[in-house]
């Protein structure tokens, strides 16, 4: 497993970290731990995980498995999405970032974050009040290093502003989905980070299966797939990537490769990107993620799949993560008597 430095500032973390999303589905405790282990074992340094999945649930389970363990592990977590819905839990505010830190500390049985990203923009908080939280918790010891998750390059750039001013620690690293499908970020977000010394994490390097070709046309989702269990963002019966699928297995087929290695390879060719994030629900899953996170295309195959999904584009918006609240009618039309 190979490491590489989360941009200028930041931890050594493996170029393959693992994703939690999904970790107790279907798992069970014992099972959590095995396939932590597991991927310890394999050189995975970069764990990944967020307050609200599972609602808590995920770094709870996290603390045992991690026990022991710790020092071997960059342990990031997020917060900013509602927990358990509640509105007044969540955003970028110095009240609650406060809290979930400790929070997040209780939670993974821990006594320092590595890595505190907020989840998702907050346009109701300052960003420089968002970023003197994060350098009092830094100071306080709670927090190593903090980062941003679905930032466009504008607010990057505010963060930065926001804390050169104010002579306080700046953000590391972003958290963005990208794969061949969401390829959005490379038109700013990505050349913003490198322009500033962040890192980037990849998330989604798969697009919820798609990449895998599990999803194919005619046939139903396959039981457990993320369309199979409603998952607006993910249905079956796409057409327009149902299509892009068909072609890009015939990318896969020219060079010798899967359509899950072909994915996974390309979205580490990005020299901005530091490391991407895999899911996997059982060792095998792992142990076939890690294989074919090791696969280095040709420039044929990159230039072919540039043809098939240009760059700077995502196929679904909706796969963004974040849109901006000045999109929407209020904020884009005048008033009217």
């Amino acid at each position: 497993m190979r490491t590489a430095r989360l941009g200028e500032r930041g931890p050594l973390v493996s170029t393959v970290g693992l994703g939690t999303m999904s970790l107790l589905t279907s798992n069970d405790q014992d099972a959590v731990t095995r396939l932590v282990h597991e991927a310890l074992d394999a050189g995975i340094t970069l764990v990944d995980t967020a307050d609200v999945y599972c609602d808590g649930a995920v770094e709870r389970a996290l603390a045992p498995a991690l026990r022991g363990r710790r020092d071997e592990v960059v342990l990031a977590t997020k917060a900013g999405l509602p927990m358990d819905g509640d509105p007044l839990r969540s955003g970028g505010s110095a009240r609650w970032i406060t809290q979930a830190a400790d929070d997040s500390l209780r939670r993974l049985g821990t006594d320092r974050l590595d890595l505190f990203q907020l989840h998702r923009p907050d346009p109701a908080t300052p960003i420089e009040e968002t970023m003197a939280a994060f350098d009092d918790l830094i100071r306080a010891g709670k927090v190593r290093f903090a980062g941003s998750s679905v930032f466009p390059a504008e607010l990057l750039v505010q963060s930065a502003w926001a804390a050169s001013d104010a002579g306080s620690a700046p953000l590391v690293s972003e958290q963005a989905p990208y794969s061949v499908f969401v390829r959005g970020i490379e038109a700013s977000v990505l050349p913003t980070a490198r322009r500033l010394g962040m890192g980037v994490i990849a998330w989604g390097p798969l697009n919820g299966g798609w990449l895998t070709g599990k999803y194919r046309r005619g046939a139903a989702a396959p039981e457990g797939s993320r369309a199979a269990s409603g998952n607006p963002f993910v249905r079956a019966d796409d057409e327009t990537k149902l299509t892009l699928v068909e072609r890009l297995s015939t990318v896969a087929h020219d060079e010798g490769v899967d359509l899950t290695s072909l994915s996974l390879g390309w979205a580490q060719e990005h020299p901005a990107i530091t490391s991407i994030l895999v899911g996997p629900r059982t060792s095998g899953q792992l142990h076939e993620l890690l294989q074919a996170s090791e696969t280095v295309l040709s420039t044929a195959a990159l230039d072919a799949i540039d043809a098939i999904v240009a760059p700077g584009t995502n196929v679904d918006p909706r796969n963004a993560g974040w849109t901006s609240p000045a999109l929407s009618p209020g904020e884009r039309r005048r008033e009217r008597a």
